[in-house]
């Protein structure tokens, strides 16, 4: 046989084809055999007369869920079928046996937990893997076009990035080391060598958060750029979110059914976002209802209520009073006392993107440090950045998860991430 995948064979429509997968959904009786195939593509109804396989009947008959078997027959129409096109089989071949296929439509989070490796050959955990390969694709492809060099860090560093107690401490032949939080000390320096630079790698933390939007390993797409200011950075985060959305548009259709996402939504989404500043945030807040003063940090339900706000879609809050800032962003001198920074809000999930242009001046962030009582220790290599030619410059961090179960429609990230991590999850 000379195969072709499930989607070819409905596309070519009538006529002999070969295909191969595992079984989705079987039914019958004694007389006939139906069977929902499935591959990385799509699914399609086989039907195995009995008349046709009396010799094969025995083992078609005890064929289940996730056996893998090789078909060729007559494709047709059907619109009765659940792709609208059927099989009529002339042959089979079973490659291999499945026996009490563990995962039903009554097992709970937990369990399906437990049984990882296998859920993913959900349709809606592969259509989701998809999306999110087209995703990762796209901000590759975006940064390339706009003369970003890609540039990973190490995760394992001798010194926390930022300090703090939510750090993963690991034994380094003898010596503390720690898994990364973030490649941004490193990439600061990188950009004297490269002018821009951005990475896709994990990045841990070792928050015990229960939330649906938090796991203690992730992907993180950053970016920086030397000579870029605040709006530069909003400018690429903007375009690359619109990029990526576009090409899931376009290459995934079938895949964004499969989820249930809400495909009307995502055409909406167009660059530029709306601008708004903190202190205007503040004030539409309390419009609608929210007891917010100067100075308040915003929560996930302030954050995800803003992009309501403003029309459904991603909008920028920028100005961020500066104590609620890191010792690296930068003072906007047009509205002192407020950062060169944003966050990008999405609706129904809230922060999406969190940016920076970054202050240039070593003897601020010394005070800073200071101010913050912050001792850099076995990181002050990274102030080798303003040391020895400091130059404007500006990024941000986005977690890919996050992005693309917002794509996908999804309430949690755990399901844009093949092995999600949790403080209660550390396998399959």
């Amino acid at each position: 046989m000379s195969f072709i995948s499930i989607k070819e064979a409905i596309a070519k429509g009538k006529g002999k084809v070969s295909i191969r997968g595992w079984i989705h959904r079987e039914r019958g009786s004694n007389k006939i055999k139906f069977i929902v195939l499935r591959d990385s593509t799509e699914i399609i109804q086989i039907v195995f007369p009995r008349e046709k396989f009396e010799k094969q009947w025995e083992e078609i008959d005890k064929l289940q869920i996730e056996a893998s078997i090789e078909v060729e027959g007559e494709i047709k129409e059907d619109k009765r079928a659940p792709s609208g096109y059927e099989i009529s089989a002339s042959k089979i071949k079973i490659v291999g046996e499945s026996n009490e296929f563990p995962i039903n439509k009554d097992l709970n989070e937990e369990l399906l937990g437990d049984r990882r490796h296998l859920w993913l050959r959900s349709r809606k955990m592969t259509s989701a893997m998809k999306i999110r390969s087209s995703v990762m694709f796209a901000m590759h492809e975006y940064m390339h076009k706009n003369g970003f060099t890609e540039i990973e860090a190490p995760s394992l560093s001798g010194a926390a990035s930022e300090g703090g107690s939510e750090v993963f401490e690991t034994n380094y032949f003898g010596k503390k080391a720690y898994l990364t939080q973030s490649w941004q000390f490193y990439a600061e320096n990188f950009i004297h060598a490269v002018g821009k630079a951005y990475a896709m790698a994990p990045s841990f933390r070792a928050e015990k958060s229960k939330t649906p939007w938090h796991v203690t390993e992730f992907w993180h797409f950053e970016v920086e750029g030397a000579w870029m200011d605040l709006l530069d950075d909003m400018k690429i985060a903007e375009g690359c979110i619109s990029y990526a959305i576009q090409k899931v548009l376009k290459e995934n259709e079938t895949e964004l059914k499969a989820v249930g996402a809400n495909i009307e939504m995502l055409k909406k989404v167009k660059a530029p976002f709306k601008r708004v500043t903190y202190e205007e945030a503040i004030k539409k807040l309390n419009e609608n209802g929210h007891k917010m003063k100067y100075g308040d940090d915003f929560g996930s339900s302030e954050e995800r209520s803003l992009a309501k706000y403003y029309g459904d879609n991603f909008v920028f809050v920028t100005n961020y009073p500066l104590g609620l800032l890191k010792f690296y962003h930068g003072e906007d001198p047009k509205k002192p006392g407020t950062g060169t920074n944003f966050n990008l809000l999405a609706p129904g999930v809230g922060e999406m993107v969190d940016g920076s242009q970054r202050e240039p001046d070593l003897k601020k962030i010394v005070e800073r440090l200071k101010k913050a009582k912050i001792d850099l220790g076995a990181s002050d290599w990274y102030l080798d950045s303003r040391r020895y030619g400091s130059v404007p410059h500006a990024g941000f961090g986005l977690g890919l998860e996050r992005f693309v179960a917002w794509i996908c429609g999804f309430d949690t990230i755990k399901d844009a991430i093949p092995f999600p991590r949790t403080p209660t999850r550390i396998y399959p």
